[in-house]
């Protein structure tokens, strides 16, 4: 779906650059700021956000910065020049409708990018996926032999692709069923709340039901 947006809007760098505006709308974000969190380079960064500047899309704003002076341990806060989404846009609603409300991102193409993490047993979305901006969290995956690093690689990815970190919840099979018989508050708030499911395996299902 970026991919098709991108052809739409100009360039998939513009896509992820507007949803990370449009997912943040009280937070500023420095040219720095905004290639870090888009994994776009600053030299693309500046030219789209330059554009976004032009058609009014966002505006100028201060950006407070803390650092830590290595040698003494102090810390220190300075203003830099950034960015933040223009709430009065004209187009704003529109726009918002389209990168964000749409199906932008479906089942099985998460549930592709997720096969490599481990044997998965269930795999729940909420949150951005869904639009619900109270969710405990986006999505929760439940299964075995979880691969770390490579969890947090796909994340990372798909992050940038979004425009906003992602809350989650990641569970091996046999501590997420003993959670589950003992009333986990999370897990709890995750499977009585708006969700979707991506995927449940039959044997799994079974297992669910008895520990519930």
């Amino acid at each position: 779906m970026t991919e098709k947006l991108g052809k739409l809007f100009g360039s998939v760098p513009r896509i992820k650059i507007m949803r990370l505006f449009l997912l943040n709308p009280e937070q500023g974000f420095t040219v720095a700021g905004v290639s870090e969190r888009s994994k776009v380079s600053k030299a693309i960064v500046r030219r789209e956000v330059s554009l976004l500047l032009g058609a009014g899309f966002i505006s100028n704003k201060k950006v407070t910065e803390e650092s830590i002076n290595k040698r003494t341990g102090k810390r220190k806060t300075k203003s830099l020049p950034g960015f933040i989404i223009n709430q009065n846009y004209q187009y704003l609603k529109p726009i918002e409708k389209l990168l964000i409300e749409a199906d932008f991102m479906k089942k099985t193409d998460l549930l592709k990018r997720f096969r490599p993490v481990g044997k998965i047993k269930l795999f729940i979305i909420s949150g951005v996926f869904l639009q619900e901006a109270n969710s405990r969290v986006d999505f929760m995956i439940v299964g075995d032999n979880i691969k770390k690093n490579t969890l947090e690689n796909i994340i990372r990815k798909l992050e940038a692709e979004i425009g906003k970190e992602l809350l989650y919840a990641v569970f091996e099979t046999k501590d997420f069923l003993y959670r589950v018989s003992m009333y986990d508050k999370l897990i709890r708030e995750v499977l009585d709340g708006p969700n979707e499911k991506v995927f449940e395996s039959a044997e799994f299902s079974t297992h669910l039901l008895q520990k519930s």
